[in-house]
């Protein structure tokens, strides 16, 4: 079980901010983690984007699932994480991440921030207790609506997209990816253009 990502990011008009972002690449190739830091926020922005207020899903792409909880207020919380790790793990690190974010940095900054501006420093502790899950939920209150809460569950990536979208063309217009990503993202065939890639590029 392993956790790559998890970030904190704001659902604002018309765009999604990125405010704090933790990761952990330390399974992938020395010279390929930049870009795979990259595509991890890409994708979560791209998510929440995606997603409603007021909601939780998760996106699966082969061996990994990527779980976005989106607040009515905006704030969003998002864990790139393998398959094996267990969704409701997850959703209640992101509900004690995004309570523990709202309380500390005020909600005038969550429109203007960045991972530069905002004093938020918890997120790389989070990750890494959280990469045993077994001890870590016991540490955290399971809250019992978490549970009862319906989690939408997206196949794939392209499941997001409006249709006649193509995940090609929003790579090719993100300001998040450097030109080195967008030009590594085109080596790899078609069907496996997306978050997957990461699978090819594990040692």
């Amino acid at each position: 079980m392993k956790l790559y990502s998890l970030s904190v990011l704001y659902k604002g008009e018309p765009k999604v901010v990125l405010l704090k972002a933790a990761y952990d690449v330390s399974s992938f190739s020395f010279f390929q983690r930049s870009s795979v830091q990259e595509f991890m926020t890409f994708t979560s922005q791209l998510i929440v984007e995606r997603s409603a207020k007021g909601s939780r899903a998760s996106v699966k792409e082969q061996e990994y699932l990527c779980h976005v909880c989106v607040r009515n207020d905006g704030l969003a919380g998002v864990v790139i994480a393998d398959s094996e790790y267990p969704s409701r793990v997850a959703f209640t690190l992101l509900e004690k991440v995004l309570d523990e974010f709202s309380k500390q940095i005020s909600r005038t900054e969550w429109p203007v921030g960045s991972p530069a501006t905002i004093q938020y420093t918890a997120l790389d502790g989070h990750l890494s207790v959280y990469q045993n899950p077994r001890e870590a939920d016991p540490m955290s209150k399971v809250q019992a609506e978490l549970d009862e809460t319906k989690i939408i569950l997206h196949n794939t990536m392209e499941s997001l997209l409006e249709r006649g979208e193509k995940l090609d063309d929003l790579v090719s217009k993100s300001e998040v990816l450097g030109t080195q990503s967008k030009a590594f993202y085109k080596t790899f065939p078609e069907t496996e253009q997306n978050f997957c890639t990461l699978t090819r590029l594990r040692k």
